[in-house]
């Protein structure tokens, strides 16, 4: 697998991004990977590469960009610790309309790239990258072939920037996976955000992994459910095969 950090200028500054290719010579569907709260660190660039691995070019880019440099984080150590107090001023710097204004540079950039294969791309975010995931399907909706959301927060909200207002925006392909275990996304908003999707027509899953608790695909979280994250795998491997090859 190959990685490369580049860096990629958005209307609010310059951007640090991985970006992780296949074995050979491609070229490769794209996706775009947007992180969780806990930023950029070893886990996150396990996993764009495990996706990177099974045929795709995964763009991981920094969205605390415009926090400045920060330390990396260990979530371990920081769920010992205020958690809003170390997160909050990182995640006060960015928003699902900021994530879409900064997934228009990402686009483009994956269009400079000769191994990136046609113009659909797939999008996958974690936690607060959920519904910037989905966002960007609503927003880019002629480029945004498939999107998924594992364990997003606050995705059908009264909230101006809520996902679920996008949802008679969206084209393509939408799987959305939550825990019965998690307070950012709890029945009823699941219940809208499924409403919202079924009403506009959208192709869409929804579904709620019983047992369950929000974060629980990333390895490094104390949550870390391995059964239900290889069954998230599964599914978001599969949406992409569907949509992108």
């Amino acid at each position: 697998m190959a990685h490369e950090q580049v860096t990629i200028r958005t209307r609010d500054g310059d951007c640090p991004t991985h970006v992780l290719t296949p074995d050979g010579a491609g070229p490769w569907p794209a996706v775009i990977f947007y992180m969780d709260g806990l930023a950029i660190r070893p886990t996150l660039i396990e996993m764009a590469t495990r996706l990177a691995g099974n045929g795709y070019v995964v763009l991981l880019p920094d969205m605390f960009y415009r926090f400045g440099p920060y330390a990396p984080l260990v979530p371990k150590e920081v769920f010992q610790t205020d958690f809003r107090a170390v997160v909050g001023p990182m995640m006060a710097t960015i928003d699902n309309h900021k994530a879409a204004e900064d997934t228009a540079a990402f686009i483009a950039y994956l269009d400079t790239r000769a191994d990136v294969a046609g113009a659909k791309i797939g999008t996958v975010g974690f936690c607060m990258g959920g519904g910037m995931a989905l966002t960007a399907a609503g927003t880019y909706p002629d480029r945004v072939a498939a999107a998924a959301s594992f364990h997003g927060g606050r995705l059908a909200t009264d909230l101006p920037v809520s996902p679920h207002l996008l949802a008679p925006k969206i084209r393509g392909e939408v799987y959305v996976a939550g825990a019965d275990n998690d307070a950012t996304y709890p029945l009823d908003m699941a219940e809208r955000l499924e409403r919202a999707l079924g009403e506009a027509g959208v192709r869409h899953v929804c579904e709620i992994y019983p047992g369950a608790a929000h974060g629980w695909m990333k390895p490094d979280f104390p949550v870390y459910d391995e059964a239900a994250a290889e069954r998230g795998w599964r599914e978001m491997l599969a949406l992409f095969e569907r949509n992108l090859k």
